[in-house]
């Protein structure tokens, strides 16, 4: 028959003092910075305004490439400005 394993491990001895080892000791989390609900809708405008602006230049730029793809140029047309006196 097999004798069983030989466990490595010292046994724990209950009874002794509880010696602690070293705590990690960490900085308490930084404060909760509130927000004013004022701050919160400025941002609001900004991206809004952001956006749009984005998607608008996005479409004149696709506007003009699909122009330049049919061929069409703005210097085909010519701009008289005449002054009334």
């Amino acid at each position: 028959m097999a004798s069983p394993f030989q466990t490595r491990k010292k046994a724990v001895d209950l009874a002794a003092p509880v010696s602690r080892g070293s705590r990690i000791r960490r900085d308490p989390p930084p404060p909760v910075k509130e927000i004013a609900p004022g701050e919160i809708e400025e941002r609001d405008a900004q991206t809004i305004v952001i956006g749009i602006v984005t998607f608008a230049l996005a479409f004149v730029i696709i506007l003009f490439g699909f122009g330049q793809a049919a061929g069409w140029s703005p210097s085909q047309y010519t701009i008289e400005i005449r002054r009334s006196s």
